[in-house]
């Protein structure tokens, strides 16, 4: 994020973002660490958060299909954060790297809990309600 809080982050930190999330993203996918328990989980790299002086960064991942243990994923993940970043080296041209912390992305979770919210059969009929007074006023105006 930017230095200023609820700013968007600028061009060269989503450009960063990105190209440190696809580096993640390829050492996951050619299996290249020995952690057991990284080896045989699939894991997605959802976005990658810069600081602004691109000193730090939040790595946010979720299990694959949502299937494992978040939180013994994201201890394994500390542990190989040494080799991560010597990997980040090597695929992205930087001056420094940043030093990598992991988060457990629940935009999944949340997603799931809205849908099933809007899916209820009492915010159904209420949406369906305010829908049809909404065509009424709409109809009223022509």
């Amino acid at each position: 994020m930017s230095k200023v809080r609820g700013q968007a982050p600028t061009q060269r930190q989503r450009r960063i973002n990105e190209e440190i999330r696809h580096a993640l993203a390829h050492v996951f996918e050619r299996g290249e660490l020995r952690d057991p328990l990284l080896a045989s989980t699939a894991i997605t790299i959802t976005e990658v958060r810069c600081s602004p002086d691109l000193r730090n960064a939040t790595a946010f991942f979720t299990p694959l299909g949502g299937i494992g243990d978040a939180q013994a994923l994201r201890a394994a993940l500390i542990r190989v954060q040494p080799f991560l970043r010597h990997e980040i080296a090597r695929r992205v041209e930087m001056r420094y790297v940043p030093r990598l912390s992991f988060e457990i992305d629940t935009s999944f979770d949340e997603y799931a809990y809205i849908a099933n919210l809007l899916r209820r059969p009492d915010v159904v009929r209420d949406t369906e309600s305010m829908r049809h007074a909404d065509d009424e006023d709409q109809g009223e105006e022509s």
